[in-house]
């Protein structure tokens, strides 16, 4: 009914589900789905994850066109869509390796991006941070800089309507640049079943709790 709206995650290979145990329903927007259609009033969650998107280029034919560029498609023409979750960045991070470009900065720039559209079409929009990556197969000292700076900004900007903090659930607290070992599939960049979970477990609903005029966030 239009009562219900819609959250679309929207992100890369960690909302995407990969590493997580094949035909389980255990990515992240699963356990997200069935939190919120266990409320008193229920909401659906759409997971426009793709392996190896990133926010500002494209990569393999595979990842499909950057974020900017599939932003209207994925998410603002989305049917009963009120809410967006962003969990973008890592793979422009760690696909740039020791190279200085794209900067934090450039990430930052393509999340207000996506912030000011979404307000536009009358939707919420709410940032999630990167999580740890240390041991992956494109890590160095320098990408992990440019997390901590996007982290931060996600965090502390006030850009988004909301946070949703990924990475502090997630990491080791003994070693923050990692995942817990019980959160790692082992590539040291993707969740396992029991990190997805822990990350829609952290999500707090309250998020979802004001929702935009459904004519509103229907215009199009």
């Amino acid at each position: 009914s239009d009562s219900v709206g819609a959250v679309v995650a929207f992100g890369d290979s960690i909302t995407d589900g990969s590493r997580s145990t094949p035909d389980t329903n255990n990515r992240w927007p699963n356990h997200l789905a069935k939190r919120l259609v266990a409320q008193p009033s229920p909401m659906a969650v759409l997971n426009v994850g793709i392996g190896g998107n990133r926010v500002l280029t494209e990569g393999a034919p595979q990842a499909g066109v950057n974020a900017l560029a599939r932003f209207d498609r994925d998410v603002l023409t989305q049917p009963g869509a009120t809410h967006v979750i962003v969990l973008e960045g890592i793979n422009d991070i760690g696909n740039a390796r020791e190279n200085p470009t794209p900067t934090a900065q450039d990430i930052i720039a393509g999340h207000r991006q996506l912030v000011e559209r979404a307000r536009t079409r009358g939707m919420k929009i709410v940032g999630a941070t990167l999580t740890s990556f240390e041991g992956a197969a494109y890590f160095t000292a320098v990408g992990e800089a440019k997390r901590q700076a996007v982290n931060q900004w996600i965090r502390t900007s006030g850009a988004y309507d909301g946070v949703i903090d990924f990475d502090a659930v997630t990491r080791d607290p003994a070693h923050p640049a990692r995942f817990l070992p019980q959160y790692d599939s082992g590539d040291h960049l993707h969740p396992s079943d029991a990190g997805y979970q822990a990350m829609a477990d952290a999500i707090d609903l309250a998020l979802f709790s004001s929702r935009p005029s459904t004519t509103q966030a229907g215009r199009r």
